[in-house]
C-alpha cells in the first residue's frame, strides 16, 4: 500500500533541464544585444574619417585644403632635389584632380601651391629660380605684361626673409582675392591680382620648360 502511493524520485537531469529551458528567453536578449552593439559599431566605423597625410621626406602634407572658401584636393607632391641638397617639397592642391598639365593649367578656380622647406635658403636664391623659370616659359612679351606683378611678388619674397628648413610657404589662389602669399600660416604682403599671374608662376613648375621634371611628374600624381 504505501509503495503505491510513495512519488518517485525525480531524474537527475529534470532540474537541470528545467534551469536551461529557463535561461533561454535571458541568452537570447544577451545575444540580441551583442549584436546591437556589433551593428552600432560597424556604422560608427562607417563614418567618414577626417583627412589623411601623406608624407614626403618627413614632411606631412593633408588629403584636402580649404582656399577662398573652396574645398581642395591633394593632387600630387614631389621632392626637389639638386646635385648635393635637397630643397624643397612640393605639393599641388586643386578642386578637382588632373593628371594633365594643360588641364590645370587652363581651369580656373581656387588652387594651392605648397612648398615646405628642406634646407635654409635665402631670398635672392628663390627669386632667381623663380625669374629663371617664368623667362624659360614665356615669351618676352608676356614677360613684360607680368613685369610690374612680378616685382611686386620678389618683393613680398623678399619681406619673408631666409627660409629654414620645416618652412611652409603656401601660394594660394582665388578669384575673388588673386595669389596670396604665406608663410607658416601667416599672409605676407598684398594680394597679386589676375589668374593670369598665377598660372605664370604655376609654368615654372608644370610648364613645358620646368624646373625639375619629376616635380613636375609628381605634382601631376606621376
Amino acid at each position: 500500500m504505501l509503495s503505491r502511493t510513495r512519488s518517485a524520485p525525480p531524474r537527475p537531469d529534470t532540474h537541470l533541464r528545467s534551469r536551461s529551458h529557463t535561461g533561454r528567453p535571458g541568452l537570447r536578449l544577451r545575444v540580441a544585444a551583442l549584436l546591437i552593439a556589433l551593428c552600432a559599431t560597424t556604422a560608427a566605423g562607417a563614418v567618414p574619417s577626417p583627412a589623411r597625410a601623406v608624407e614626403v621626406e618627413g614632411m606631412r602634407f593633408d588629403d584636402a585644403a580649404r582656399v577662398g572658401g573652396k574645398e581642395l584636393q591633394l593632387n600630387g607632391t614631389a621632392l626637389r632635389a639638386g646635385f648635393l641638397a635637397k630643397g624643397y617639397v612640393a605639393a599641388l592642391y586643386l578642386q578637382e584632380k588632373a593628371r594633365n598639365a594643360t588641364v590645370v593649367l587652363g581651369t580656373s578656380g581656387a588652387k594651392r601651391l605648397q612648398l615646405r622647406m628642406l634646407r635654409e635658403t635665402e631670398p635672392p636664391a628663390i627669386v632667381r629660380s623663380l625669374r629663371r623659370g617664368i623667362s624659360d616659359n614665356h615669351s618676352e612679351t608676356q614677360v613684360q605684361g607680368l613685369a610690374a606683378r612680378l616685382a611686386q611678388f620678389e618683393r613680398t619674397l623678399a619681406e619673408l626673409g631666409t627660409a629654414h628648413k620645416g618652412d611652409v610657404i603656401n601660394l594660394d589662389f582665388s578669384p575673388q582675392t588673386g595669389t596670396v602669399i604665406a608663410i607658416n600660416g601667416t599672409p605676407r604682403g598684398r594680394p597679386i591680382p589676375g589668374e593670369d599671374f598665377y598660372q605664370a608662376v604655376l609654368r615654372v613648375f608644370l610648364g613645358e620648360r620646368p624646373v625639375d621634371p619629376d616635380v613636375k611628374r609628381g605634382l601631376l600624381g606621376g
